[in-house]
């Protein structure tokens, strides 16, 4: 469960880039301490042996495109050590293009969200500006809070917790029972709708066996596109009246069909889900709700049908608009974020079984962070380039990444080697039906 970014950085040195760290990254308090786990719960601790040399490696060869691919596909799989913060960046000054430097953070720390509002506060519009972090940034807040948002949050759905209630009504009797008779039903709604909902993500139908879901090796390999630009996408959501996600999912589901389409499958039969992170920060209770620059995981998973069997790309795009819109107005990104902050307070067996409900419902992460639209400076050198790759759980074994940044998008693609021994097809397939509709 650890994301990986990759950042193109004009001219950035060694240097300069630790004492960009000592004095700006480190100013956030999390990123000193690393989560212990106490009885049934984790919590931070600071990392009282702190060094950042632990931290910041360079690699000082000089890498072509190719040979970036490969290193940073074996730093996906080398572990991040348990005995100190989760989180490490590499800086290769002489790679080819401009400097590389990668970061891999685990996901405990922050959600996507929670990371590009971070670049933000951490990099500068111009140059020769200093990077201006919230006050909040200095101090460790708990997430524990946040485990009973989820409680109070499915309460509110149920129970009618307003100033108008029955109680405060003026009045006739005849009026305040009519009041108590809509209230009850209100109520008894909420509470149908609640079960139903809940059961349906439970109950939703696990995918199809195909190629997609072997047992898995644990060895992956990544890449990215070469940036393509974001008016692409626009267009045809303008065009078609629908999302820039639901253009991504669309070409996700086309890159999908052609891997399935050789194989000896019936694809009108063949049912897959891409799950994909939804932000609850809306559902939350003001009294939960994060301060500015609050690290946390605020996201709930919905899994959205993927349709490989229609023939045409339209239809494709249509059918994944409509279901978006349907998960979207469910409680089910609400229900799966309940879940996952309740798993962490069950024991272990358990947590297995509520992480194979996730597992068992998708054969693909599917993840679209919007970034900044205008270039951004860090330690005042330019970004040229941003991408990101969505860690996988359980037997997901395929993640498609979609980072948008200063006009520019970017596909990256991270997969077990059971499932894509070489991803860079898929990954074409993805930019290909993007370019189908132009």
């Amino acid at each position: 469960m650890t994301i990986t970014v990759l950042l193109r950085v004009d001219g950035l040195t060694a240097p300069v880039f630790k004492h960009f760290l000592e004095n700006h990254w480190l100013r956030v308090a999390r990123f000193r301490c690393m989560p212990v786990r106490k009885g049934g719960f984790w919590t931070w601790e600071e990392d009282e042996l702190f060094r950042l040399r632990h931290h910041l490696l360079v690699e000082p060869e000089v890498l072509d495109e190719a040979q970036l691919r490969d290193w940073v596909s074996a730093r996906l799989n080398q572990p991040l050590p348990d005995y100190r913060p989760r989180w490490c960046f590499w800086l290769l000054p002489r790679a080819q293009g401009g400097a590389a430097l990668l970061l891999r953070l685990h996901h405990c720390y922050a959600d996507g969200l929670s990371l590009i509002d971070l670049f933000e506060a951490l990099t500068t519009s111009v140059p020769d500006a200093l990077p201006s972090l919230p006050d909040s940034a200095g101090r460790v807040t708990s997430s524990a809070r946040w485990f009973g948002a989820g409680w109070e949050w499915l309460q509110n759905q149920v129970t009618l917790a307003e100033s108008g209630s029955v109680d405060g009504l003026d009045g006739d009797a005849e009026a305040g029972s009519g009041a108590r008779r809509q209230q009850l039903e209100r109520v008894a709604w909420n509470g149908l709708k609640l079960v139903n909902e809940l059961s349906q993500y439970i109950l939703e139908a696990e995918d199809t066996d195909t190629r997609l879901k072997p047992g898995l090796l644990g060895r992956r390999q990544c890449c990215w596109s070469a940036p393509v630009p974001l008016a692409a996408f626009r267009t045809i959501a303008g065009q078609t009246n629908c999302k820039i996600n639901d253009v991504l999912l669309a070409c996700v589901a086309r890159a999908l069909r052609q891997q399935l389409e050789h194989d000896a499958l019936d694809l009108d039969e063949v049912m897959l889900h891409a799950a994909v992170p939804v932000d609850i920060r809306g559902l939350l209770p003001d009294a939960v709700q994060p301060e500015p620059g609050e690290l946390g995981n605020l996201f709930g998973t919905v899994f959205v049908p993927l349709p490989v069997d229609a023939d045409s790309a339209l239809e494709r795009l249509y059918r994944i608009k409509h279901e978006t819109r349907r998960l979207k107005r469910s409680w089910q990104p609400g229900i799966s974020w309940g879940l996952m902050c309740s798993a962490g307070l069950l024991p272990k067996h358990w947590q297995e079984s509520v992480a194979d409900l996730f597992c068992r419902k998708a054969s693909a992460v599917v993840s679209n962070v919007p970034g900044s639209a205008e270039p951004r400076y860090l330690a005042g050198c330019r970004v040229r380039e941003q991408m990101f790759w969505v860690p996988q759980s359980g037997d997901i074994g395929l993640g498609v990444s979609v980072v948008s940044y200063a006009g520019q998008v970017q596909f990256g693609v991270v997969a077990d080697e059971a499932v894509l021994p070489d991803p860079r097809p898929f990954l074409d397939d993805c930019v290909q039906a993007l370019q189908d509709w132009q």
